[in-house]
C-alpha cells in the first residue's frame, strides 16, 4: 500500500516538472511589446447605417423631391476646350451697283460692231472704187448686200440710188465714195428727209402712272436678259424701277429677273412657277403706281411664233396690263443671228400685240447687220436698242451715225 503511493506521488512530480519546462519554453518566443506610436490614431467614422443608440437624431426638415434639389455647375475644365456657340451670319444685302451712262455706249462699244460688221462696209467700197462699174459689179453689190440680209427691196433701192450718185460724181476717190456710201446707208437705215424714226425708249406715261414697257420675244433671242439690262440702262438716266416677272413657264426666269433688279436696287413682283402671267402682270403695275416708281418693265414669256393659243395669251397679258394704264412701250427682242427668219417672227407678233421698237441681241456676233435695215422696213417702225456683248452694260441705245461709221470704217 505503501509502494502505491510512493509511485503515485512520484509520478505526480515527474508531470508537474514537465509542466514547468513547457510553459518556460513558450515564454521565452514571445515578442517584446512595441513602443507606443506618437501620431494619434483617427479612426473613421463607419459607412454602415447606424442604429440603436449610435444612430443621429433625425432631422425636422422637409424631404424634397429631385426637381428641387440644385444641382452644383461644373467648373471649367482647364484641358478641356472651350466650345463656342455657333455664330449664323446674317445675309449680306447685295450691292447696289452703278450701271455705266447710255450716253455714247455704242461709241464704246464700237469695236466689237466692227469686228462683225466692218466685212460689209469694206466690200461694199472695194466694189465701188473699180474703175469700170459694169453690170457684173452691180450684181455683185447687190449680192453682198443681200448676204447681209439688208433684204430685196432696201437693196435694190439702195443700188439704184449709188448707180444714180455715182454717175453724176464722176471722179470716186475713196474719201468721196466713202461719204457717198454714209449718207446712203444712213438714208435706209430711216435718217433721211421725212424717214427719221425716234428712238428713245418711251418711259413716261404722261399720266399720274408709271411709264410701262412691256418685252416679248421667242425662246432664246435673251428676252429675260435684255429686261434686266434694261432696267440698267433706265437706272443709269436716273429712273426708278420696277420689273414684273411675267415669264411663269421658264423656271428660272423669275429668279434670273429678280438677280438683275436686286443688283441696281429695283423691285420685283413675281408668283409662283406657272402662275398665270397676266395676273403677275397686272400685280407689277399696281405696285409700281404704289410705290410711286418711274417704270415698270415687264418681262413677259418667250412665245413661239407658231404657238396659236400662247400668242392669245401674250395678247391677254397686254388686255390686263391697259386696265391700270395705258403701255407706253412694247418692245420686241430678236437675236440678230437669226437674219430672215427675225422678219417672220416680228410680222405675227405684230399681229398680236402693237411693236413699238426692236432691241436687237448679239448683235456683235454677226456679219448679217443688214437686219436692222429689214426689220425696220417690215414693222415700219425702228431699232431702239442693240446688244453687243454679254456684259451687263453691253446693251446700248442704237445709234445709226455710230453703226454706220463701224460698218465702213474710219
Amino acid at each position: 500500500m505503501e509502494i502505491v503511493i510512493l509511485a503515485v506521488v512520484i509520478a505526480v512530480v515527474v508531470i508537474g516538472a514537465l509542466g514547468g519546462l513547457v510553459i518556460g519554453s513558450r515564454k521565452k518566443k514571445q515578442l517584446p511589446p512595441q513602443a507606443p506610436s506618437s501620431t494619434p490614431t483617427i479612426t473613421a467614422p463607419s459607412a454602415e447605417p447606424q442604429v440603436g443608440d449610435e444612430a443621429e437624431t433625425p432631422r425636422d426638415e422637409p424631404r424634397r423631391t429631385i426637381e428641387e434639389v440644385e444641382l452644383p455647375l461644373a467648373e471649367p475644365s482647364a484641358s478641356a476646350p472651350v466650345v463656342e456657340e455657333p455664330v449664323v451670319a446674317e445675309p449680306a444685302a447685295p450691292e447696289i451697283e452703278t450701271p455705266e451712262p447710255t450716253a455714247g455706249r455704242l461709241v464704246r462699244l464700237r469695236a466689237r460692231l466692227s469686228r462683225s460688221q466692218n466685212a460689209l462696209g469694206k466690200g461694199l467700197l472695194t466694189l465701188l472704187s473699180r474703175e469700170h462699174l459694169d453690170e457684173d459689179t452691180w450684181e455683185e453689190i447687190e449680192d453682198t448686200l443681200l448676204t447681209a440680209d439688208v433684204g430685196v427691196a432696201p437693196t435694190q433701192e439702195l443700188v439704184e440710188r449709188l448707180r444714180e450718185r455715182v454717175r453724176v460724181l464722176g471722179t470716186r476717190t475713196p474719201e468721196e465714195l466713202r461719204t457717198l456710201l454714209r449718207e446712203e446707208l444712213l438714208t435706209l437705215l430711216g435718217t433721211g428727209e421725212g424717214t427719221d424714226f425716234d428712238r428713245a425708249v418711251k418711259t413716261e406715261s404722261g399720266l399720274e402712272t408709271p411709264g410701262i414697257v412691256m418685252v416679248v420675244g421667242v425662246n432664246g433671242t435673251g428676252k429675260t436678259t435684255t429686261t434686266g439690262k434694261l432696267a440698267r440702262v433706265l437706272v443709269a438716266d436716273g429712273r426708278s424701277v420696277v420689273l414684273g416677272a411675267a415669264d411663269t413657264f421658264r423656271a428660272a426666269a423669275a429668279d434670273q429677273l429678280q438677280t438683275w433688279g436686286e443688283r441696281v436696287g429695283a423691285r420685283t413682283v413675281r408668283g409662283p412657277e406657272g402662275g398665270d402671267p397676266a395676273s403677275i402682270a397686272f400685280d407689277a403695275v399696281k405696285e409700281g403706281i404704289a410705290d410711286g416708281a418711274d417704270v415698270v418693265l415687264i418681262d413677259t414669256a418667250g412665245r413661239l411664233h407658231t404657238k396659236t393659243g400662247l400668242m392669245d395669251e401674250l395678247g391677254k397679258v397686254k388686255r390686263v396690263v391697259e386696265k391700270h394704264a395705258p403701255l407706253d412701250e412694247v418692245l420686241l427682242v430678236l437675236d440678230a443671228t437669226t437674219g430672215q427668219n427675225g422678219l417672220v417672227q416680228a410680222r405675227v407678233f405684230a399681229e398680236v400685240v402693237d411693236i413699238t421698237g426692236i432691241v436687237l441681241t448679239k448683235l456683235d456676233g454677226t456679219a448679217k447687220g443688214g437686219i436692222v435695215v429689214a426689220v425696220q422696213r417690215e414693222l415700219g417702225v425702228p431699232v431702239k436698242l442693240v446688244g453687243l456683248g454679254e456684259g451687263a452694260d453691253d446693251l446700248a441705245p442704237f445709234e445709226p451715225e455710230a453703226f454706220v461709221d463701224a460698218l465702213i470704217g474710219d
